[in-house]
């Protein structure tokens, strides 16, 4: 394997390591997808995010096992989906997740979305606890929570996620609840960081920075949420794409230019309006 680039590591408050940035997995299936995951682990990702609606777990466990690469130097992630809050439904979803993967534990398992008005996330964040106390999971975390989503867990188990991850891009920042996640230990991610491909990436704004550093649009953003704290886990099917969006730890952005990035940020900036405060997915 060639020479990669290393990677920054955040330590979470559980004591474990995770990549600054990662590789996503979302509609990566069948051999394609397998052989797509192959390329980004040959390019030094060894952080894989699935979840169990991508209906790809067993894509991203057959990835790692063709791979040769000790799975012990993997950080797997996967998520609950919101028809299975309940308790024991929560428990036989996990393991039926690692039965797909044909893993023995997930690195970091998450709530997928509060679904609030279903009213059972406290019930699923139990069964993570509970599944992370029998070595199914090492880490535990949430997905899309709001900080009152989060005060609710903390009250009811006492137990802190150690990741949320959320929809952040130049359109939408998330300034408040990344503030929140950092007062309370809890490491932000963000998930389609690049804006699923949008006109983010045509923004004069950020194309004028890429030009002024050198560096490709995405590139950009992808630095400006490392600089932020943030983890990112972009998706990129060819190898020059997946090569550039891990070659972001060479150069930083000026606190002018994060200001710049910023202002581009907009309350109504989410890309489909999946408020988690409403959004139900099941």
């Amino acid at each position: 394997m060639a020479l990669q680039q290393s990677i920054p590591v955040h330590t979470l408050h559980d004591g474990y390591g995770i990549p600054a940035i990662g590789f996503g997995t979302y509609t990566l299936k069948g051999n394609n997808g397998v052989e797509t995951m192959l390329g980004a682990i040959e390019q030094g990702y060894r952080m894989l995010d699935t979840a169990f609606n991508y209906e790809n777990e067993g894509a991203v466990g057959q990835a790692v096992q063709r791979s040769g690469i000790e799975r012990e130097e993997f950080i797997i992630t996967s998520k609950l989906p919101g028809r299975h809050h309940a308790y024991d439904a929560a428990l036989e979803t996990i393991e039926e997740s690692l039965f797909r993967a044909q893993l023995s534990y997930y690195d970091l398992y998450l709530i997928h979305w509060p679904n609030p008005k279903q009213g059972l996330f406290v019930e699923a964040w139990q069964a993570l606890i509970e599944a992370q106390k029998r070595g199914q999971i090492k880490s535990i975390g949430v997905s899309n929570f709001l900080p009152e989503h989060i005060e609710l867990l903390k009250q009811e188990t006492g137990v802190v996620p150690v990741v949320n991850q959320l929809e952040i891009h130049p359109f939408f920042n998330q300034q408040e609840t990344r503030e929140y996640n950092q007062r309370n230990g809890i490491v932000t991610m963000a998930w389609s960081p690049l804006g699923r491909a949008s006109d983010i990436l045509h923004h004069p704004t950020l194309e004028k920075i890429a030009a002024d550093v050198g560096k490709t649009v995405p590139q950009i953003i992808l630095r400006w949420q490392f600089q932020l704290g943030v983890i990112t886990i972009p998706k990129a099917t060819s190898t020059k794409n997946q090569v550039e969006n891990k070659s972001i730890f060479d150069f930083g952005l000026t606190d002018e230019q994060i200001t710049e990035i910023n202002a581009l940020s907009k309350s109504t900036g989410r890309l489909q309006d999946q408020d988690p405060a409403i959004y139900e997915e099941f």
